[in-house]
Formats: C-alpha cells, sequence, structure tokens
C-alpha cells in the first residue's frame, strides 16, 4: 500500500517549510494543493517554492495551466492520483502540502466528482449576475438549493458557486461528495499557532511580497491580457493589487486589504482543519515540533 504524507494547515503557518525539510530527510516529493500555484506567472503572491527550493526537492502540480484556462477539482484529483503513483513507483514519499481544503479532501477522501458537463449558457448567465454583483445572492441561492454543497464552498469563490449551481440544474446529477477509499495510506501532519502569531506572520509575509515585485507581477499579467475578472486573478493579493493598478484605490489600501482577506482567508481554513479533526496530527509550530513531526513521519512509513 503506497504511503502519503500530508502537511495541512492554515496559510503562513510554515507549511512549505516543513515539506522541504521533510523531502530531504525522506526522499520525498511535493505535490502542491493550492488552487493558485497551478497558474503560470502568479507566483510571488501565491508564494510558489522558488527556483532554489524547488532544487532542493521535485514540486509537483505547480505550473501548468495558463491563467485564462480552466481547472476543476476533478482534474486536479486525477492529476494528484497520478502523481502519487508516479513518485511511489520511484521509492520516493509523496507529500501533498497545502492550504486549499477542497484539493486536499478531494484526493484523501477520494471524492467522486460529479462528471457533469459545463452548461455554457447557464455558466454566462450566472457570470454575468456575479458581475453585476450578485456574488452573495448567487451563494444564498446554492444554499436554498443544496446546503451540503454550499457548506463546503467558501462563499467568495464565485467560480466553484456557479460550477455548484451547473450542477444541481443538471436532470440527474448529485452534488453530494460521494467518497471512496484512495489507493494509498495517509499520515497528516497539521501545523498551528496562535491566531496572533498567525496574523503577524502572514503581515510580515504580505510585506515581503511587496517588497519583493507582487505590484510589479500583477501589471505584468495585466499586460499579457490576463483580467482581474478571471478565477485566476481572484485570489488575494491580485485582486487588490489591481484595482490599485487602476486607481480605486491607494498602495496602502490595497496592501491592508490583502492582509485583511488573508486573516478571513485563515478563519475559512480552520473550517476545512478543524484542531478537533482527530484524523489531523496538530503541531503547534512555536514548539519547534520537527523532531516529533519527524519521528511520527519515520513510525508511519516502518508500519
Amino acid at each position: 500500500m503506497k504511503r502519503v504524507i500530508a502537511i495541512v494547515g492554515p496559510t503562513g503557518v510554515g507549511k512549505s517549510a516543513l515539506a522541504l525539510k521533510l523531502a530531504q530527510d525522506f526522499h520525498g516529493e511535493i505535490i502542491s494543493a493550492d488552487s493558485r500555484q497551478v497558474y503560470r506567472y502568479l507566483d510571488i503572491g501565491t508564494a510558489k517554492p522558488t527556483g532554489a527550493e524547488q532544487a532542493l526537492a521535485r514540486h509537483h502540480l505547480i505550473d501548468i495551466i495558463n491563467p485564462d484556462q480552466s481547472f476543476s477539482l476533478a482534474q486536479y484529483q486525477a492529476l494528484a492520483y497520478k502523481t502519487i503513483g508516479e513518485i511511489a513507483s520511484r521509492g520516493h514519499v509523496p507529500l501533498l502540502v497545502g492550504g486549499s481544503g477542497l484539493y486536499v479532501w478531494a484526493v484523501l477522501e477520494g471524492w467522486q466528482i460529479p462528471r457533469v458537463a459545463p452548461d455554457l449558457d447557464l455558466r454566462k448567465r450566472l457570470e454575468g449576475r456575479a458581475a453585476q454583483g450578485e456574488s452573495e445572492k448567487l451563494y444564498e441561492e446554492l444554499k436554498q438549493l443544496d446546503a451540503e454543497a454550499a457548506s463546503r464552498i467558501e462563499p467568495r469563490n464565485v467560480r466553484r458557486v456557479i460550477r455548484a449551481l451547473e450542477i444541481k440544474q443538471n436532470p440527474g446529477a448529485s452534488s453530494k461528495a460521494l467518497k471512496t477509499k484512495p489507493p494509498f495510506d495517509g499520515l497528516i501532519i497539521g501545523l498551528s499557532t496562535s491566531r496572533e502569531a498567525l496574523y503577524r506572520r502572514i503581515n510580515e509575509r504580505v510585506d515581503d511580497m511587496v517588497s519583493r515585485g507582487l505590484v510589479k507581477e500583477v501589471k505584468s499579467l495585466v499586460d499579457k491580457g490576463y483580467k482581474l475578472e478571471l478565477p485566476s486573478m481572484s485570489g488575494i493579493g491580485y485582486r487588490q493589487i489591481g484595482f490599485f493598478l487602476q486607481g480605486k484605490i491607494s498602495l496602502d489600501e490595497a496592501i491592508q486589504q490583502v492582509k485583511n482577506e488573508s486573516h478571513r482567508l485563515v478563519r475559512q481554513q480552520y473550517n476545512w482543519f478543524g484542531p478537533k479533526d482527530d484524523r489531523i496530527h496538530w503541531f503547534d509550530v512555536d514548539n519547534e515540533p520537527y523532531l516529533q513531526i519527524k519521528t511520527t513521519v519515520m513510525e508511519f512509513l516502518n508500519t
């Protein structure tokens, strides 16, 4: 039976740094479970691993599509399973790393994702409503139609709300997350810290992103023709800096909005990765837990 180690937790807590250490100690390869790192050219704002970090360990499922290409949860799950098999065949350890709850649990729980063809006419109408400021109303409609599906989607993730409405309105389709045990055993490592410390880490990281050229990165994407309305550009950092480039807000306002939205994202991520979830082995990063984590991983791989 293949073994997979997942590293989860809120943004900015140190998942990537831990993954690099484990990859070097256990011949691991890292599979990104980040819904924005799949896009090319979105580097600084997604905290994508640098060239130096990628030289330390092989990374997968980053830079695989352009920002204007569509990408579904089903596509991600299929690619993740394929990659896990390839890594295991090399005798290496797959490390699934990221804070996108949909991606992580779709892989670890073996979700049977509905294969419903896009309804382009319906999608266009719903996207038009969202563009006119009805995003919250669309989410409320989804809650009325399918509360279970709505509970698995972040309200501001308009693309996934629209997709769920497409599925719900397809005759005979089910949006329920049916599950089948995947062909591997998994160990889930969770990283946490106090909310105050985490917000401080996030604020420092946002400032670092700006100093490393986040504004230039967003401008380059816009200059390439990638519009802020694209799902890829709706990620935290890109939309706010885009508004600054359009003259709608000041740079200071944009930076503060990025920090505030990142704090909000943390609260959402804790809904996906609950501190009381006994499937997750939690470690407080303030206690320098690497030796404990290493022992836990070693025991898992040797059983």
